[in-house]
């Protein structure tokens, strides 16, 4: 398989240690508990996502605002808009500015799209969250600590990978977002115990470079 990473561009991370009352109400942030707010933009929203979710894993804080762009990193307002951005927010600055520090590790170090034709025009994300945060938890339905694999893949490439995904492993659909999303691809959530996301993550993968491979296979 090719699968060369495509290692995520952090473009901008701040952190507001006492933000006003009326920053912290607009990105939907409690007032009753957060005082802090630390902010990132970056090209790849999927891993920064992910990234959010590990920052809930190592510092008290929450994910109070995070959306992705229209159309992508390539068609951003600016230069250091992105393809997303992320907030999160809490009562004790030193706690968000950890956060901030778990989000970039993980961006720096693990989630990340992956070329899956020689050409690098075909981007999957097909990545396994093997202990959720409280983030991603919620947003899925699932518990805490459980596993996930995170699937993301071009519209019809995504399609077929996640009905290979699903019959190769152990594994329920926790969410499906079906194409498109505001960066035009679509992504599925699947729940199951590690080795089983792992499995599907591997079959998601293996099917999206097969699409790029023949993609008029079934084409008389």
């Amino acid at each position: 398989m090719i699968l060369e990473p495509i290692p995520p561009k952090i473009l901008s991370v701040r952190h507001l240690p006492a933000a006003h009352r009326s920053v912290l109400e607009s990105y939907g942030a409690d007032l009753k508990r957060h005082v802090s707010l630390g902010l990132v933009t970056c090209d790849q929203d999927d891993p920064t996502y992910v990234a959010l979710d590990e920052a809930t894993k190592h510092a008290q804080v929450d994910v109070v605002f995070a959306r992705s762009f229209y159309a992508g990193a390539k068609h951003g307002s600016g230069r250091l808009s992105g393809e997303i951005l992320g907030v999160i927010a809490g009562a004790d600055p030193d706690e968000v500015f950890e956060g901030l520090r778990a989000l970039v590790r993980c961006l720096e170090h693990d989630a990340c799209f992956y070329a899956a034709d020689d050409k690098g025009e075909i981007a999957v994300f097909p990545h396994v969250i093997t202990s959720l945060g409280h983030y991603l938890s919620a947003e899925a339905g699932l518990k805490p600590g459980q596993s996930m694999a995170y699937l993301v893949a071009p519209p019809l490439e995504g399609t077929i990978a996640l009905d290979a995904a699903l019959k190769a492993a152990d594994v329920v659909a926790a969410k499906v977002f079906p194409p498109p999303s505001e960066t035009n691809f679509a992504t599925a959530w699947l729940h199951g115990d590690q080795p089983s996301c792992e499995a599907a993550a591997v079959a998601y993968a293996e099917a999206v470079v097969e699409v790029g491979r023949r993609p008029l296979y079934a084409k008389r």
